[in-house]
């Protein structure tokens, strides 16, 4: 009995050494395990090499608010801080005396009034007197003195009447003014804007002229930049930047006006740049750096290749590329860098497919499973020239930096 137990024992583990045996042949008839990667297309893109020149967001609007009349300070309603509309109240002045002056003018209006329609109803009289003259010209009745008289009369009526609508004009006028000041008792916002300076408080008084708040506009800005002389070649009117707000996130702006005055110690002029603002950090200000990448040098094709794709060993930058299902290692020079994408100066050809996830420790020769397929392969859909690509390809054309890598 101890014999046969032995026997089944030896059997069942010469069973456990031939099936381990089986699967290690079976595993090497089937070769190395596909490694799984993220791929991008090398890409001919235009480039534009730029350089940098600092520059600094300013408002279109802004500014001192005045008084416009004079009177002391009942209220002051903003503080520092604070966002106001367009013809919202700022300050109020006191207005007791603009109130009474206005209803002076007013009563002042109805009277040159009154004694315009008395001049117009005398001259309606005078003037009915004439034509009685006249009518008995051809009779015995008829008096040559009396009918010069009545034309006298109606010529001295008229100049009277057009003397009353001379005071009633000159009555408007002072209602006019008048009633300006007392609308401008309240100072309102001359635009949208947010308050910086406050230059006065409730009891001051305040002349024609005198400063209430400093204002302004900060969701109407624009990019001013100084730029070299030798620089504004690229810059007309209509041409399109990118430009880098200190917070690290970029923009463009189109080129709006090159001021014609140049500084003669820097030969720089100035340039305004009309901003489209994508997401940002922090809320934009009056006075932010701006870092305005000006084109320099004429636009050509270069063909670039994603930056994930880059690997450093042993000082020299290599890519792997796919070819027939398996890894390529092939060594590159590269030129300018500009966000996501190196220009590619030799080793790559447009169109290859290069690993941009997976490569740390890809080697020679070992099979690919590609997770994004590019187009035609497993029903992928192509990244066209100018939009995202895999693996977080940038977009649009390149602007190079100016300085080369290798």
């Amino acid at each position: 009995m101890a014999r046969r137990a032995s026997r089944l024992r030896f059997a069942a583990v010469l069973g456990l050494i031939t099936l381990l045996a089986w699967s290690g042949n079976s595993e090497a008839q089937q070769g190395p395990r596909a490694t799984a990667v993220a791929v991008d297309e090398v890409r001919s893109e235009v480039l534009g090499e730029t350089t940098p020149v600092i520059g600094r967001l300013v408002a279109r609007q802004s500014g001192v608010v005045a008084a416009r009349t004079a009177g002391a300070v009942d209220e002051v309603l903003v503080d520092v801080g604070d966002r106001v509309r367009r013809g919202d109240i700022i300050a109020v002045l006191a207005n007791e005396r603009m109130r009474a002056a206005r209803d002076a003018a007013s009563a002042v209006v109805r009277q040159r009034l009154g004694m315009l329609e008395t001049a117009q109803a005398e001259l309606a009289i005078k003037a009915q007197e004439l034509r009685r003259q006249q009518d008995l010209q051809e009779s015995a009745a008829f008096s040559k003195a009396r009918f010069e008289d009545a034309e006298q009369e109606v010529a001295m009526q008229e100049g009277e009447l057009a003397e009353r609508q001379a005071q009633l004009m000159q009555a408007e006028a002072d209602l006019s003014r008048a009633a300006l000041d007392f609308e401008d008792t309240q100072i309102q916002a001359p635009f949208d804007g947010i308050i910086t300076e406050k230059h006065t408080d409730v009891g001051a008084y305040l002349s024609v002229g005198n400063p209430v708040v400093a204002m302004v506009n900060d969701l109407d800005l624009e990019v001013e930049a100084e730029v070299p002389t030798d620089r504004l070649a690229g810059l007309e009117p209509g041409a399109v930047v990118d430009f880098n707000l200190d917070d690290g996130t970029t923009h463009t702006a189109i080129v709006r006006a090159v001021v014609p005055q140049e500084n003669v110690l820097t030969r720089t002029r100035p340039v305004r740049f009309t901003p489209a603002f994508d997401a940002t950090e922090r809320p934009l200000a009056v006075n932010q750096t701006a870092t305005v990448n000006v084109p320099i040098g004429s636009a050509r094709n270069v063909t670039t290749v994603h930056k994930d794709a880059i690997v450093r060993r042993g000082g020299d930058a290599i890519v792997f590329v796919v070819a027939d299902g398996s890894s390529e290692l092939r060594p590159v020079q590269l030129g300018a860098a500009s966000g996501d994408r190196f220009v590619v100066q030799s080793g790559l050809s447009v169109g290859e497919q290069v690993v941009t996830r997976g490569n740390e420790t890809l080697q020679p020769g070992q099979p690919l499973n590609v997770l994004n397929p590019p187009a035609g392969e497993n029903g992928a859909a192509p990244a066209r020239n100018g939009e995202n690509g895999p693996a977080g390809a940038r977009s649009g054309p390149v602007q190079a930096s100016g300085e080369g890598q290798s």
